[in-house]
């Protein structure tokens, strides 16, 4: 299933995977449609039979209003508009669909059992999970009947039955997931919402653990330095000395609490890397990953957090990989971080994400490598430098 990111954050559906649910616009009903008129295709048996001549006039005639009836009753079901949720008078219709497909089948013959095929899909679709999980299996069986009453060979009532009960149980698989997906959206939905709330109060608590007692500080040593500013002009001078460290140091504080607050880190990014590859069905390995090194900048952290971020997303998206595998492993003066899936990569250059993280770790003097990996898949590899302490060397001897 297709998805993007609208300007509120908010994950989109896909306009090709709206099963079971109304239209929006014009474009969405023609693509339903088309689909729609594809799998109509199967009403050849029942358009054939009258044009077989083998019936009288008037069975005929009723033949053909009584078809026309179901498609415009099938068709009202899949493309009309309706608010969300099961409404009753659409499963009327569907149980009318079910009595005029019987009836038809039952004094036309054989030839018009397949509109059972879309009883059973449409069954899938309209009812809840618990009905359709009996209706699907209770439609097939009457098809299964109706072939045994016209006495059909056994390989022609399970080319009908098949497409019955397997057309039916694919549109609950469908729905099911369609459920599913929605529900997962809106949790992860919550999930950064309440993320971003936390940070904001983080921030909050940061901001007032920094400035409370900085603040306090000059209030007090501005009150002193006014008592002492007539008698004592060279203390009083010492207190506004004192005021201005104090005030620069705070703006430091905050400016290190807000930067934090908007640069990713690797402790952060390798637990949504967890929830997301997750969240997708996919294995994933973080047991080579470690979330902190002594000689890694906030800087060059923050770019390789920024790295981890768009390889995971790339495998979630792109990859159609079962298993992810994150290491970080310092190499030399560098720390590398290798993220290697079993899919099958990237179909052509560059995307606006990777060639953006190669700018990003550009900034950091690091370097991103791409490539299959050595056991079938793709790998990615970001290195960022470290920032070594200097070393104190042992003392040489003069002679």
């Amino acid at each position: 299933m297709n998805e993007h990111n609208d300007p509120m954050g908010k994950v989109a559906e896909s306009p090709f995977a709206r099963v079971g649910r109304a239209p929006e616009d014009w474009r969405h009903l023609l693509i339903k449609a088309c689909w729609t008129l594809l799998y109509m295709s199967y009403l050849y048996y029942a358009v054939d039979d009258l044009r077989s001549g083998r019936h009288t006039e008037l069975a005929t005639q009723l033949g053909w209003i009584g078809l026309s009836a179901f498609v415009a009753g099938y068709f009202y079901l899949t493309l009309a508009p309706r608010p969300e949720g099961y409404v009753p008078s659409r499963i009327a219709i569907l149980g009318g669909l079910y009595v005029l497909a019987l009836t038809l089948a039952l004094t036309l013959g054989g030839a018009w059992t397949v509109l059972l095929v879309y009883v059973s899909i449409s069954s899938g679709v309209m009812l809840p999970l618990k009905w359709s999980l009996k209706s699907v299996p209770f439609v097939s069986l009457t098809v299964f009947l109706l072939g045994m009453i016209e006495h059909a060979a056994t390989v022609e009532v399970l080319l009908l039955v098949l497409p019955t009960f397997l057309g039916g149980a694919a549109m609950i698989a469908v729905m099911q997931m369609g459920r599913t997906m929605r529900e997962l959206r809106e949790a992860r939905a919550t999930v950064a919402h309440l993320a971003a709330n936390e940070e904001r109060l983080r921030l909050a608590r940061d901001l007032h653990d920094l400035l409370g007692h900085s603040l306090s500080l000059i209030t007090l040593k501005s009150e002193l330095a006014g008592r002492m500013l007539p008698e004592h002009p060279e203390k009083a001078a010492q207190q506004v000395a004192d005021i201005e460290k104090v005030s620069r140091q705070a703006l430091v504080d905050v400016r290190e609490a807000v930067s934090g607050f908007r640069r990713p880190t690797l402790e952060a990014e390798l637990a949504g890397a967890r929830t997301a590859l997750a969240a997708a069905g996919i294995a994933v390995d973080l047991g080579g990953a470690t979330d902190r090194h002594p000689d890694l900048a906030p800087d060059t952290e923050g770019a390789l957090a920024w790295a981890l971020r768009e390889a995971v997303t790339n495998v979630v998206r792109h990859s159609g990989a079962r298993r992810c595998e994150v290491t970080v492993a310092e190499r030399d003066d560098e720390l590398c971080l290798t993220v290697t899936d079993d899919g099958h990569g990237p179909g052509g250059p560059y995307g606006n994400g990777l060639t953006g993280l190669t700018e990003r770790l550009a900034l950091a003097d690091g370097r991103l490598e791409t490539g299959p990996a050595p056991h079938g898949g793709f790998r990615l590899r970001a290195y960022v430098p470290l920032s070594r302490r200097a070393e104190p060397r042992p003392p040489t001897l003069s002679v």
